[in-house]
This record gives C-alpha cells, structure tokens and sequence, in this order.
C-alpha cells in the first residue's frame, strides 16, 4: 500500500475493513450540508437520513470497485478522515454506469439520483480537460475537526495526484465559505460560482505542477 507522510500521521488507502468506519465519518460530516439536504430532502424530509447513508454508502462501494483513491488519515489505527477522488477514467454525470445509476435510485429516489448526476455535470463542465479528478467527499471525525487536520488531509489528495501521470489536477465543489478559504491557501484556485439546484457554491481546481 502507498503511503504518503505527513509528521505524525498517516494518510494512505484504505482497506475494505476500513470503509463501514469511512461512511460513518462522511455521514456526520455531510449531515447537515446544504446540497445534500436539498437534494435528498426533497420528495421527504423524514427519509432524509436514510437517504444519505444510502448515497455515501453506494457511492463508496462504486469508488472502491473501480479502484479510485479512498484516501484516510490515520493517527496510528485510528481513522480520522477521509478524502475520496474519482477520476473520469470512470463515467460521470450523464454517462453514470446504468448499475450505479439502479442502486442510487432504489435508495435515494429517481429525483435525488438526477440531481446528484446534474452536479456532476456542472462541475465537469469548470474543469480545464478531461484529465481530472473530482474530489467527491472529504471529511474529519468530528472530534478531530479544528486542529488544522482538513489541510493535511487537502495535501494528501495533492500529493496522490501530483504523483498520477495521466491527471492535470483535482476539483471540488464548495458551498461553505470556510472551507473555501481552507481550499484557496492550499493551492486551489476558483476556476467558477455555480448554482446546483438552491445551492450556491464554487468549483474550485488544484493544477499539479507541470499539469
């Protein structure tokens, strides 16, 4: 497994026994964000968390079995974030595989599973070539949030893709101001303010050197 370090911590791929700790992590994290309360929300408000687990749990499983990036930061064996990138060597948006697109439907709901694909689109569509990556969820246990860890985390997708021949850079969509200005001191820069749905937010982009 390839490691990347950082001082004390540890940032590297994680295993299938890691991913149940994984979605819990990005299910706290994710709770209360705005594009996912709309999205999922929108037909039931009572199912919204069911639909979240659902989302994270289905979208993790597919990352996994195409072999995109799960990236964790550990602290000896404890996990305390996660960052996952898809690369669009795996079909996006529109061109979603059609089994992806059945599981999300049967555990979020044909609208939730649209709007989800639609963010993809428009942040797709900001990104400089083909050749990029987009960083679909990154989290911190929440006891962990605040000390300085989401920036080790943002550097370890950095160094992953600096180290990726065939990628230009990363992006991300960012609908909190705060993690913006955490997105903007590591070298992302605003590549556009899009809206997805009610949501307001900006897509931001990492440019590997010589990318």
């Amino acid at each position: 497994m390839e490691t990347f370090t950082l001082e004390q911590l540890r940032a590297v791929y994680l295993t299938a026994e890691d991913l149940r700790v994984a979605a819990s992590i990005l299910y706290n994290a994710y709770h209360d964000d705005p594009f996912f309360i709309e999205v999922l929300g929108q037909e039931d408000t009572s199912l919204y968390e069911q639909k979240l687990r659902a989302a994270i749990r289905e979208e993790l499983n597919e990352l996994w079995q195409q072999d995109q990036p799960l990236i964790g930061l550990f602290d000896g064996e404890r996990l305390l974030g996660v960052a996952c990138v898809i690369t669009q060597q795996v079909p996006l948006g529109e061109t979603r595989y059609w089994h992806w697109r059945l599981k999300m439907v049967l555990g979020t709901g044909w609208k939730s599973t649209q709007s989800l694909i639609q963010k993809e689109v428009k942040i797709l569509a900001q990104l400089p070539s083909t050749k990029c990556g987009v960083l679909q969820f990154i989290a911190l246990t929440p006891i962990e949030q605040n000390k300085g860890l989401g920036t080790r985390l943002i550097q370890a997708v950095q160094s992953w893709c600096d180290e990726q021949p065939e990628l230009d850079g990363v992006g991300v969509f960012v609908n909190d101001s705060r993690h913006q200005h955490i997105f903007l001191k590591q070298e992302f820069t605003h590549m556009a303010d899009v809206s997805i749905g009610n949501v307001e937010g900006s897509v931001l982009f990492y440019k590997k050197p010589n990318g």
